[in-house]
């Protein structure tokens, strides 16, 4: 039951990951047409969904993580549990999501496939007699850990996010758990897709002295953009306070056509390039194959929180990569000795861990993504600076923070924004 459980997690990460790519090759297409049309399809879309997801799939809204981390924790009651991990909620992520890109919301697919993936590993309680132990948390980590390893194709960075964020301490007796998980549904991506890096192979490197100077550069820049970042959605996710907060409660489905409409504009503005995960922009500044307009971090940026805030189902991981490597190259401009590759995976890195203060798994993720052992020492210190200087902005982890919001509210009134 175990293994079918980690092999679930690996075939629905798959599965999931290539519908998200069709809905967004289908906007795409519609772009291909008129880049006018978002303004009327993706208000509409916004709206939706978010009705949707309301009346339908409540607990399906943002991210997911936060959903996990606060079903992980002790003082919550097995109800709020069941809903966050339900079969219905899982379907109704699945479908929101891919529905949001289909109508060109910045989301990624990652932080809903650990949702997924603690979902299905949570059910096994209802199927096989686990330790308690396990059911209620060991299972949960897993199949978070599992979710991000498939998605990514990153097994060490599954792991380590599920110790540093999921449940920011370390129990020993889970590790076997989280390890197995990982390694079946790694195995189990391996299989169906073969080998591959999530961003491809970079041979960049940063040599020792002067050069290092983009290093604390690009960390203090990542740092300060994802503290506020990250400052904003708490903000928001709080409630606004004032005639605008009270609109925004009594209007949750305008709200998210305005947003949607507010995402079109900024999509006009790019030249509709922060539409989507972000994976094929970042992935071509990556590689040196194209040149973004210099405003495209910042208006990664700010598509990727509009979309958030909007109430649909979608991740910031994969769109907080691509507006650091637009960050990283801006910084690339100021320091022509530097390799461009090198300034854009650091800040890559750099603003992961700003959004995240999660630097362990922000520089492994990154350095799995781009297959380069050569940058660890760059990047393990780029993200140790941004995740300092993004506690002057945002004191608070964002996931963590949203979870602790979750669980101080009402249980009838409960959701996740």
């Amino acid at each position: 039951m175990f293994w079918s459980g980690a092999i679930s997690v690996g075939v629905v990460a798959i599965l999931f990951a290539v519908a998200c790519e069709r809905a967004n090759g289908q906007f795409h297409k519609l772009l291909s047409i008129s880049p006018y049309i978002p303004l009327l399809v993706t208000p509409l879309g916004f709206a939706l969904i978010v009705y949707l997801t309301r009346k339908y799939f409540p607990g399906a809204q943002g991210s997911g993580i936060p959903q996990v981390i606060a079903s992980l924790d002790p003082k919550e009651s097995r109800e709020v549990r069941e809903q966050v991990l339900s079969l219905r909620v899982t379907i109704g992520k699945i479908m929101l999501t891919i529905g949001g890109l289909f109508f060109g919301a910045a989301v990624g697919r990652e932080g809903p496939t650990v949702q997924i993936g603690a979902s299905i590993m949570h059910k096994l309680g209802s199927l096989a007699r686990f330790p308690q132990h396990d059911l209620e948390k060991g299972l949960i980590l897993a199949g978070a850990a599992a979710g991000v390893a498939a998605a990514f194709n990153t097994p060490l960075a599954g792991i380590v996010f599920a110790i540093e964020e999921m449940s920011r301490s370390f129990e020993e007796h889970n590790s076997s758990t989280i390890l197995m998980t990982v390694i079946i549904a790694g195995i189990t991506s391996l299989a169906l897709l073969g080998n591959y890096s999530y961003f491809g192979h970079t041979n960049e490197t940063l040599g020792f002295g002067s050069e290092w100077s983009v290093v604390f550069i690009c960390g203090v820049a990542g740092g300060l953009l994802g503290g506020a970042f990250s400052r904003a959605l708490i903000e928001v996710n709080k409630g606004l306070v004032g005639t605008m907060g009270t609109w925004i409660k009594a209007n949750p489905v305008g709200f998210a056509a305005a947003c949607g409409l507010l995402l079109a504009l900024i999509g006009l503005a790019s030249g509709n390039n922060t539409y989507g995960s972000g994976y094929s922009e970042a992935k071509s500044l990556v590689d040196g194959q194209t040149t973004l307009p210099e405003s495209y971090g910042l208006l990664k940026m700010m598509a990727t929180a509009i979309s958030y805030v909007s109430g649909i189902p979608g991740g910031i991981m994969a769109p907080t990569l691509s507006a650091g490597a637009g960050f990283g190259a801006n910084v690339a401009h100021f320091f022509t000795s530097v390799p461009a590759g090198a300034a854009i995976i650091l800040g890559m890195v750099a603003y992961f861990a700003g959004v995240t203060q999660a630097p362990i798994t922000a520089f492994v993720i990154v350095m799995e993504m781009i297959d380069n052992h050569e940058m660890i020492l760059p990047l393990m210190a780029a993200a140790f600076i941004a995740k300092v200087c993004s506690r002057m902005v945002c004191p608070t982890p964002i996931f963590h923070t949203m979870a602790s919001n979750f669980i101080r509210r009402p249980k009838h009134h409960a959701k996740m924004d």
